[in-house]
């Protein structure tokens, strides 16, 4: 895309989603690919932990439908920086577009305004970043 057309709102948190994405670039250069998401996410809490990057890790939201608390709740995988949700897939199919709709979700009941949805399962990296 050229720049000249990209939005301001597609460099919110900017430099905050460059950050995750190199320590998730990191994660996937020492462990490739094939491994589920669980051991992904070990890695990346580690890398977090050795970068001072502030990050909750399984944090629980509460989702709310027509003013009433629902039975049950979500967990983002990762919530950094206090307003990105980081959520990994490790699909050897790639990102699907139930995984894009599932990450805006996300971003939708926990009022963050940025997420990377990151697909650790296949050679190449892939991330997406998703604006709500």
């Amino acid at each position: 895309m050229d720049t000249d057309l990209k939005t301001a709102s597609e460099f919110l948190l900017k430099e905050e989603t460059y950050q995750i994405i190199g320590v998730c670039m990191e994660v996937h250069r020492e462990l490739g690919h094939g491994f589920r998401e669980i051991v992904y996410g070990d890695a990346i809490e580690l890398e977090f932990g050795q970068k001072n990057i502030l990050f909750e890790r399984e944090k629980e939201y509460q989702v709310i439908y027509k003013g009433r608390k629902l039975q049950h709740n979500f967990y983002a995988d990762f919530v950094v920086f206090n307003n990105i949700i980081l959520e990994l897939k490790a699909a050897e199919g790639g990102v699907s577009d139930d995984n894009i709709a599932q990450t805006l979700n996300y971003l939708k009941v926990s009022g963050c305004k940025v997420g990377l949805l990151i697909n650790f399962g296949r050679r190449k990296l892939e991330y997406k970043r998703l604006i709500y």
